[in-house]
Order: structure tokens, then sequence, then C-alpha cells
């Protein structure tokens, strides 16, 4: 019974390192030459970074094999992990179309590129056997130009049937020289009407409060709790909901004991901020969405009830999720036949 939704997973960090070493060997064995067997390559890919810089760079190896011929080949496997493995009944996929088109091609090219990018991964994402609902997240990223990341926004109003918001990916430290673009960027998004989220508040260089107001959830944002409560009031106001990645945390450095997540999770609950519990870039973790919260729980971090309240957070705030309840309300409409069995759709 498909169960959980993620709503932070990117599409360049979700692949498992198996089944990148397996495109490797058949597609790219020049990219795995210095690594003698899988075991060597896995712990490359998996280990923890020293900072979110390093970490990023990863998403280079991935993103330079996803291209519109190989996208349904990584999808297929991603999304049939998800609803085997993880019991995912909901899944939002965020990744950069732009870093998806051949590196060849002009910018204005590349741009005209980003459309088949996202009818491919839509299309790749919708597969009988797994019945997932699936969305795209489309980010826009900080060492891209204006007119790329405006180009990504148009792109999402453009393609609502797949695209359910979009996000400023990159490091959050670059943002502060073009502030007032990215500002200006998600007013512009907000005025299309389209849902938004940002990486913001992940790391102490990343904290803009001038962004806040623009997001209806914010990607990590565990900065705030720990050293900005004072901000916690008007987030529970807004309604903004925080996308939290347990495993991330410990992978880039930016925690070093992931306890330290227990003042994140009581600060937001007693302020009445939602918590979704993401996975962020499962591939480049080797975890799944259960194991993040198997592992909140095993070090006391949040108890079950609390872990309840943040899965039906995820549901509540996902952006695509076109019925009004979770999918475990239907699992109990069946052990009690005389309640109705169909979930309400969302007006």
């Amino acid at each position: 019974m498909a169960l959980h939704a993620e709503l932070h997973r990117h599409l360049g960090g979700s692949v498992v390192p198996r089944v990148l070493w397996r495109y490797f060997e058949r597609h790219s064995t020049e990219l795995i030459s210095r690594f003698p067997n899988y075991g060597e390559f896995e712990d490359f890919y998996t280990r923890p970074r020293n900072t979110l810089d390093e970490y990023l760079e990863l998403h280079t190896l991935v993103e330079s094999v996803q291209t519109v011929e190989t996208l349904p080949y990584f999808i297929y496997r991603l999304v049939r992990g998800a609803y085997i493995f993880e019991n995912l009944a909901y899944l939002e996929l965020r990744y950069t179309p732009y870093l998806r088109t051949p590196e060849h091609l002009s910018q204005s090219k590349r741009i005209d590129k980003m459309a088949e990018i996202v009818d491919v991964v839509g299309k790749a994402s919708h597969i009988q056997e797994c019945p997932i609902v699936t969305s795209q997240i489309l980010c826009m990223h900080s060492r891209l130009p204006f007119e790329v990341n405006k180009a990504i926004i148009d792109l999402a109003v453009e393609n609502r049937q797949y695209v359910c918001g979009i996000d400023v990916a990159g490091g959050d430290s670059y943002y502060a020289d073009r502030l007032q673009e990215w500002i200006s960027l998600y007013d512009y998004a907000r005025s299309q009407g389209v849902n938004t989220t940002g990486h913001l508040y992940e790391t102490t260089a990343g904290c803009y409060p001038e962004l806040l107001p623009y997001l209806k959830r914010i990607g990590h944002g565990i900065q705030i709790p720990l050293l900005y409560p004072e901000l916690l009031p008007e987030i529970a106001r807004r309604g903004q909901c925080l996308e939290v990645c347990p495993t991330t945390y410990i992978k880039t450095g930016t925690l070093q004991d992931i306890r330290q997540l227990k003042l994140v999770f009581d600060r937001c609950f007693e302020a009445g901020v939602d918590i979704a519990i993401c996975t962020d870039n499962a591939g480049l973790h080797n975890v799944r969405l259960p194991f993040e919260y198997e592992n909140l729980l095993t070090y006391d971090i949040i108890g079950f009830a609390q872990l309840q309240a943040c899965q039906e957070a995820a549901f509540r705030h996902a952006f695509a999720w076109p019925y009004t309840h979770r999918p475990a309300s239907l699992l109990n409409g069946l052990l009690q036949p005389e309640t109705p069995k169909v979930m309400a759709m969302k007006d």
C-alpha cells in the first residue's frame, strides 16, 4: 500500500549508485575507469563531503548523462524503486531542465530545448505498474543568467499538466549578489500563479529573510529554528512548510550530528510550523524515505505522533496531490466497510 509523500527529491541525486554504475558500464566506461570495482565507486558517490559546494559537484556527474534519450531509463528505475521500496504515493521531482540540454548549443537553443525535457520527464514518470502521483518542480539555478531563469518560470506556466512549482538551487551562498533579481523572479512566478519553494536557510550562508514572503514552502530551512527562531511565528502565520532532509546535513557537513535536528523539530512544533520529512538526494545518500523516518525515531529526535504529523503535513503541502486526505484514509475505509472507500478530490 503506497502511503508516503516525497516533496524534495532531486532528479540528479536520485539515481542510486548501482543503477548509475550499470549505465556507465554500458555507455560511459571512461567515467568510471578510475574505479577498479563497484564498491569503490559506491563509496566515492555516497561518502560525506566537507561543504555543500563540494557535495553539489556530484550533481554534474549525473546531469551530464541525463539527456532526452537517457532520461526514461533513469526515471523508470527511480519511480519503480520509489513505489516498491519506499511505498510512495506522491513524488515531486525537481531539477534544472536547462542543464539537461546539449551544452554545445547556444543559450537560446538550449532554452527552446527545455520544453522537450519537461515532456520526456512527464511522460516517463507515469508508469502503469507503479501508480504514483508524480509532478515536477523546475529549478532555477544560482549560476544561470536571469534570461534562463525567467524562461524556466515561463516553462512552468506553460506545462502545468507536468509541472507543479519552481525552486532555486545551486548553492544558497550565491544568492546575495543577485538578491533583487531573485525577488523579481519569485514575484513574477507568484503573479503567474506558480507554486514556489526555494533552497533557503539550509546553511548559515543562505539566510535571506527578504525571500521568505515569496515562498509557499521552504527548501530545508533548518537554520531558521536553529539560529533565527524569532522568524517562526511569521512562518506559521503564512502557513509555510519546511522541507527537512535529515541525511543531507550530515553529507554536506552542515551539521555534525543528526541529533542537532531535535531542536529544529521541537521549535517548529512549538511554533506551529509544519515539517515535511524528505530525502533530497536519495541516490547520493543511498537511503530511502522510510530510513529517514526510522533514523529520526531511533535517535529520539521525534516520536511517533510527531512522525505522523510530518507525514500528514507532506500531503497537505504537496503542490499536486489531488485528494483531500492522505492514502491512509483509504486503507481505513477498506478496513471499515461502512465508510466511503473513495477519497474526495481537492477543490
